[in-house]
């Protein structure tokens, strides 16, 4: 059963199935709910893709009295970095935030990448992750250390928990993001995968024009396993969970792909939410 934040949100917004204790809240946005107009309409979250700052801080607002909780947004910029937040958090410059403060929700902006969101069923803590593929294969080779392997590190510190002794207890919800049948990357961006953990393979397909169709929640996965967190839930790599594919979702790709777009066009941005009550 999904875990409800204190007010209604909009009918299509997300609301995770996952077996979270009662204490933690999670939602994610879609397009729905806001005031935004044209490619923005209308929750688009961003202030950086274009929109108008006022519909932009509304909407923000709006998200929070409907959370009962205060929104951390972060800088985002695909990377690995992952930042402990709470009530004094602001401008923070990474791309995963966790908060074992309660009132503080953890925030990342999507609009193809992928949100992860993690709890513990014991420890009060959550921590949300904004995986795009850059952020998810990190330095790649041998030294693979990417945006999950920084969160596995910030929630070992956070709650004094080592290997399995964590691992057991925590688990992820995926969001949506664009889909395997659409996501179409170079050679460099599997062999990014495949030189730190071989079975990453699986996740990619040959596409007629010699790139591959990358599966990014698979993938996602696949790191999360390795660190021995089995309990995932949410996207299944599905066409309802693809943001290219479903209009529901502000979707990048999407945008800046359709006939007539001009340099720059992203469309908007919707946001992961996770926190605790």
């Amino acid at each position: 059963m999904p875990n409800k934040p204190a007010h209604a949100v909009p009918r299509d917004w997300l609301l995770p199935q996952w077996p979270a204790p009662a204490h933690v809240q999670a939602v994610m946005t879609t397009c729905s709910g806001g005031i935004s107009t044209g490619l923005f309409s209308s929750m688009n979250l961003g202030e950086h893709v274009g929109d108008e700052p006022a519909a932009v801080a509304a909407n923000r607002a709006k998200l929070a009295d409907l959370l009962a909780a205060q929104p951390v947004f972060m800088r985002q910029v695909h990377g690995t970095a992952v930042a402990h937040v709470d009530a004094s958090s602001e401008a923070l410059q990474a791309d995963g935030a966790l908060t074992k403060q309660r009132g503080q929700a953890c925030t990342v902006m999507v609009a193809d990448c992928l949100p992860v969101l993690l709890t513990h069923e014991r420890v009060p803590v959550v921590a949300a992750l904004h995986a795009g593929w850059r952020g998810l294969a990190g330095q790649g080779g041998h030294t693979f250390h990417g945006v999950v392997e920084s969160g596995w590190v910030e929630l070992q510190a956070a709650t004094g928990l080592q290997g399995k002794d964590l691992s057991a207890g925590l688990m992820a919800w995926l969001g949506p993001c664009i889909g395997p049948e659409v996501f179409e990357v170079g050679a460099e961006v599997r062999q990014a995968f495949v030189a730190g953990q071989p079975e990453s393979h699986v996740c990619f397909k040959p596409a007629p024009n010699g790139k591959y169709l990358a599966d990014l929640p698979q993938l996602a996965r696949l790191r999360l396993q390795r660190l021995g967190i089995h309990r995932i839930f949410g996207n299944d790599g599905s066409r309802p969970w693809c943001t290219v594919s479903e209009s529901a979702f502000f979707s990048h790709r999407r945008v800046s792909g359709r006939p007539g777009a001009l340099a720059g066009d992203t469309g908007g941005r919707m946001a992961a939410c996770i926190w605790l009550d």
